[in-house]
């Protein structure tokens, strides 16, 4: 659909991706626009193995994917099986290699974690490729005589991370990473007809030398543009929460992990956050953060972006588990009603304690964490502070029985209205 055919109010695909900060790079805005609003275009995003999953660091590229998709582009989604075993070039040291049976593990997993987000049928149907089906053919020969020389190595050296490992040492291993990045996109070009490649600005070095490749090697035109690396307001490093890195794979942190980091997102963050991962349409943005605005204690912002990337990464189901788990352990809702699994995964974010037998209430304020001492202890159940299970105690030498656990494991503390932590016993 091109600009003059698109109804009357509405952005282009290039003006709505302009007015949420997505685009930082591009190879030339006309051309990309060409590209964007004038049909249906075939483009790629890569995913190197260097972990066994996907981390939020890397949703704002799957999110795109499914963004350019819904407007009509054709997605091929690589995951870097060669180039998972290279790595690219970090600014600090070498990078580790990891054996090749880990990484193709790690490449199964990711292109299963990449499948529900986009979609495989239709005119524009999504593909997983892998760059060790066309790099794993090569000899070494062949890449130096049909790579290798299209490559000058001035320009090589002058990528901003090459300078800065030059010093203390670069491996021809890392450095010749880009070469094997510019090659997929000329192979995807060749064999797939891909015109577009899009990536973290980081990754602006890498992008260019393949787009410049392919007009080396007399095909094209190609275009590429690159998306902001996601940072926080607070100077932290976005993707990670206080118990570490935040996953894509429920396995590695909970939906309700996920799902709490969004909500905890600050102030200052959430409207941006939005811009890069929401499919809202402007209006509702604009709508959202008026109302944000004038009731920022309510934190609609933040719950509303937290409710829609736990639904798209987690599906429905774990998004409403979750929003039930904050309610009830606050009080505002059921705790009978959470999953195991569920339960589990909220007490773990609190504080989750593991005991071989159940001291009286007093007891377990102590050994949980949220007083400390048994003087205390005391004082809060006095005072009407304490809660087993979001019933307030109201006796100081109050105990629990095994009836009071929940799923026969699990007690649910609470100090107050905001401080609670979980006891598990063992066994």
């Amino acid at each position: 659909m091109t600009d003059s055919n698109l109804p009357q109010g509405r952005d282009s695909l290039t003006d709505d991706l302009l007015w949420r900060g997505l685009i930082q790079d591009s190879t030339g805005l006309d051309e990309l626009r060409e590209l964007l609003d004038g049909g249906s275009t075939t483009f790629y995003v890569g995913f190197d193995p260097t972990a066994p999953s996907l981390h939020i660091g890397n949703l704002m590229q799957v999110v795109m994917a499914r963004r350019l998709q819904q407007a009509g582009h054709r997605p091929l989604l690589l995951v870097g099986g060669a180039t998972g075993q290279i790595g690219d070039p970090k600014e600090s040291a070498e990078r580790t290699l990891n054996p090749p049976e880990v990484i193709a593990g790690w490449v199964e997993r990711i292109r299963e974690q990449l499948s529900p987000f986009v979609t495989y049928s239709g005119e524009n149907a999504a593909q997983l490729v892998n760059n060790l089906d066309w790099t794993g053919e090569m000899s070494v020969v062949e890449f130096l005589r049909d790579v290798g020389k299209h490559f000058p190595v001035n320009k090589m050296l002058a990528r901003e991370v090459v300078k800065a490992r030059l010093e203390t040492g670069i491996s021809y291993t890392e450095f010749s990473y880009q070469l094997l990045q510019a090659n997929d996109y000329f192979e995807l070009h060749r064999r797939h007809g891909c015109r577009l490649q899009y990536g973290g600005s980081d990754q602006w070095g890498n992008i260019t030398a393949g787009v410049d490749y392919i007009r080396r090697r007399g095909a094209g035109p190609v275009e590429a543009f690159t998306t902001p690396l996601v940072t926080k307001a607070d100077g932290t490093k976005f993707g990670k929460s206080e118990t570490g890195t935040v996953w894509l794979d429920p396995q590695m942190t909970s939906p309700y992990a996920f799902y709490q980091f969004w909500v905890n997102a600050d102030d200052r963050d959430v409207s941006r956050y939005l811009r890069y991962f929401s499919f809202r349409s402007r209006a509702e943005l604009d709508e959202l953060e008026k109302a944000t605005a004038e009731r920022p204690q309510v934190r609609l912002a933040q719950r509303a972006l937290a409710e829609e990337l736990t639904t798209l990464v987690h599906g429905e189901r774990e998004m409403a588990q979750a929003v039930a788990a904050s309610q009830a352990l606050f009080g505002r809702g059921s705790l009978d009603e959470l999953a195991p699994e569920t339960l589990r995964a909220a007490l773990t974010e609190a504080g989750l304690v593991h005991l071989d037998e159940l001291p009286d209430v007093a007891g377990l304020l102590k050994e949980s964490g949220l007083v400390p001492s048994m003087k205390e202890a005391r004082r809060v159940i006095a005072e009407g502070g304490a809660y087993v299970n979001n019933t307030r105690i109201s006796e100081v030498d109050a105990t629990v029985s095994a009836d009071d656990l929940l799923h026969g494991r699990y007690l649910v503390l609470r100090r107050g209205k905001r401080s609670f932590a979980g006891v598990e016993l063992r066994g």
